[in-house]
């Protein structure tokens, strides 16, 4: 049987235990037959948290090609498929392709100004927006060019499904399974008095639905938040964004189970 990944490209955190996990695994790889470059891989492995699997997606120009997959040196490590404990058995598995393959939606974000300029870019876990100078946010927020709300509030958080475990829950989101490629509106401290009426809860859009965003107020400047990279735009228009076309593939372990990891990396106690 043809083995599926030969070529492989570690992207370890910027820390001293990320870059010694990453020669241990380096030299555990080789042994193994695989090869270690920088160029033209097949897969792509972070070591660290779930920043460092974020930056490597990032890095890759969310390229629907290459596989992906972590190594968890870090906290929390939702993204991060496999523990240090388990890497002898992760190589033996990707040595005998015994894997599985899960798709992830990734969001695509397009900002419209009123110069008539265009701002594209991909996420992979969520975008806020909230007023430049953080005060009180008034959002017009659209489903399919179909009214859903005026909102007044902090902000709006759209998250995909897999970062719905991120900064989504902070604010009393949903947890999505990742392989549903939903997105969720999830207000930020919204209004709601006899003058103003907001949906207090999260809700959550199936993948090929578009929201669009607009800014209610004359002045429309805008905090814009990529996976926790803030951005700043003037003059804003209005803010599409959905899970349609782009997609990454991210390896996954056979015995691999969602309700298993929300009970460890939440429920658990270390």
């Amino acid at each position: 049987m043809k083995r599926l990944i030969n070529r492989i490209k570690l992207f370890p955190n910027n820390n001293e235990k990320s870059i010694e996990i990453a020669r241990e695994l380096a030299n555990r790889l080789e042994i193994a037959d695989f090869k270690i470059v920088d160029s033209k891989y097949d897969l792509a492995i972070a070591i660290g948290g779930d920043g460092s699997f974020l930056r490597m997606v990032k890095n890759n120009v969310f390229d629907s090609e290459t596989y992906y997959v972590g190594v968890n040196a870090g906290t929390l490590g939702f993204l991060q498929e496999i523990s240090l404990d388990d890497i002898d058995i992760f190589i033996e598995r990707l040595n005998n392709n015994d894997f599985a393959i899960e798709t992830i939606g990734v969001q695509e974000t397009k900002i419209t100004t009123k110069k008539g300029d265009m701002s594209r870019f991909f996420s992979l876990n969520e975008i806020v927006i909230r007023d430049k100078n953080l005060k009180t946010a008034k959002l017009m927020v659209e489903i399919d060019h179909e009214l859903l709300e005026k909102y007044i509030g902090d902000g709006i958080l759209i998250s995909t499904s897999i970062g719905s475990t991120a900064y989504n829950l902070n604010f009393g989101g949903s947890i999505v399974y990742d392989d549903l490629h939903t997105l969720q509106i999830t207000p930020i401290a919204p209004l709601n008095t006899k003058s103003y009426r907001d949906v207090l809860n999260s809700i959550i859009i199936p993948e090929n639905r578009s929201i669009t965003i607009k800014p209610l107020e004359e002045k429309n400047d805008l905090i814009i938040t990529v996976d926790g990279e803030n951005n700043f735009y003037n003059d804003v228009v209005k803010i599409d964004t959905c899970v349609r076309n782009k997609k990454i593939k991210v390896i996954r372990m056979t015995n691999f189970s969602y309700a298993r990891k929300i009970n460890e990396k939440f429920l658990t106690e270390k």
